[in-house]
């Protein structure tokens, strides 16, 4: 599955930032959690967003539906978030990286395979 390979360092958003950063009301922040737009985990005590989740002031377009993708397979929010940051064998970088810059489908199709 994953390689022992140093995870994509990122930062981690709290709710509070990501209002800042997105430009939007808590409320509008929390809908994008429940619509798997964005995904978070409680780490060092607080809930956060790994920064990476965000391109161009935006939640990153093919997260969500990878998200789902990654749920079906029967990840929990941790593991998605876990198997995103760290470098896929398969893949070559990280899953995000790749989602990054457009890989979709290639994220997409190796996330399926897991299940």
């Amino acid at each position: 599955m994953t390689s022992d390979a140093t995870p994509v360092h990122t930062e981690w958003l709290t709710l509070a930032d990501l209002t800042e950063i997105l430009g939007e009301p808590l409320g509008r922040i929390r809908r994008r959690l429940d619509e798997r737009q964005l995904v978070g985990s409680r780490r060092e005590g607080a809930f956060k967003v790994p920064a990476v989740f965000i391109m161009d002031g935006e939640p990153i377009g093919s997260l969500r539906g990878t998200l789902f993708v990654l749920h079906d397979a029967g990840f929990t929010d941790d593991e998605a978030i876990d198997w995103l940051l760290n470098p896929e064998e398969s893949i070559g970088i990280a899953p995000v990286d790749a989602l990054r810059a457009g890989r979709k489908s290639e994220v997409r199709r190796v996330a399926q395979a897991l299940a």
